[in-house]
């Protein structure tokens, strides 16, 4: 059986199942743009009721910003880290009703705000690596280790975004929200992408940046729960994680 290695310890696996966003590609290109359109457009409309958001703007989604007002960094533990699709558009659609909206045409404006942001990724596609991720794909491919894709994105835009990365290849397995009744930390979606590998959660490590992708990976019972940071980060929040890593140098398969 393959040996995954991290730490100076080994794990015997099968396959590995990893989270997408901050795991696969680097967070922060790819979404603080769409943060920065979605969070002015909201300010806009907002403003034009006479209105603000409810909380200070870095507290909406989870995100920092710069001395520009420009999103320069997220909160690994908020909502645009961890949040679903549904999620992230019922909070910032309970923006627009706590304004004086009526619910239906806040999810119609939030629907039409978010659409746009995502047009906007789909020009400029700004999808990049993370550090080492190719090589070890190509490692774990060379040693008949089974890959999937476990995220809180949709399936469509997820395969949209790996596509970009040109690493689909490498995944037997993509599974996003959209495909289970229920999202991370319940561990649904890794049972769910064992049984499509012909695997037991027993034989896989789970790769993932945020804690819930940690908690899953323990209810789901993988051998191993690896918490990948973000650059300049700390691991702070992932109290659940077995071991941490800066980035894909630090893990090795035989």
């Amino acid at each position: 059986m393959p040996i995954v290695q991290v730490n100076g310890r080994s794990f015997p696996c099968r396959g590995i199942l990893f989270d997408k966003d901050g795991t696969l590609l680097q967070f922060m290109a790819l979404w603080g743009g769409w943060a920065d359109y979605v969070l002015q457009f909201m300010e806009e409309r907002l403003s034009f009721m006479g209105s603000a958001f409810t909380v200070p703007k870095s507290k909406v989604l989870g995100t920092v910003h710069n001395e520009g007002g420009k999103v320069s960094d997220y909160d690994a533990q908020g909502p645009l880290a961890m949040g679903t699709v549904e999620e992230t558009k019922g909070i910032l659609a309970w923006q627009l009703y706590a304004a004086g909206m009526p619910w239906n045409e806040a999810i119609i404006q939030v629907n039409q705000i978010t659409n746009n942001a995502m047009y906007q990724l789909r020009q400029d596609k700004p999808a990049f690596p993370m550090p080492g991720l190719r090589d070890f794909l190509l490692d774990c491919r060379k040693a008949s280790i089974d890959m999937a894709v476990v995220t809180s994105d949709i399936t469509e835009a997820a395969l949209e975004q790996i596509e970009w990365l040109g690493i689909k290849d490498f995944f037997s397995v993509i599974i996003g929200r959209d495909q289970a009744v229920n999202g991370k930390p319940h561990p649904e979606m890794v049972e769910l992408a064992c049984k499509r590998l012909g695997l037991t959660p027993e034989e896989v490590v789970v790769i993932g940046d945020s804690n819930s992708d940690m908690q899953m990976a323990k209810q789901a019972g993988a051998v191993l729960a690896v918490g990948i940071i973000k650059e300049d980060g700390g691991s702070e929040h992932l109290i659940d994680a077995d071991i941490v890593i800066k980035d894909y140098n630090d893990i090795k398969v035989k």
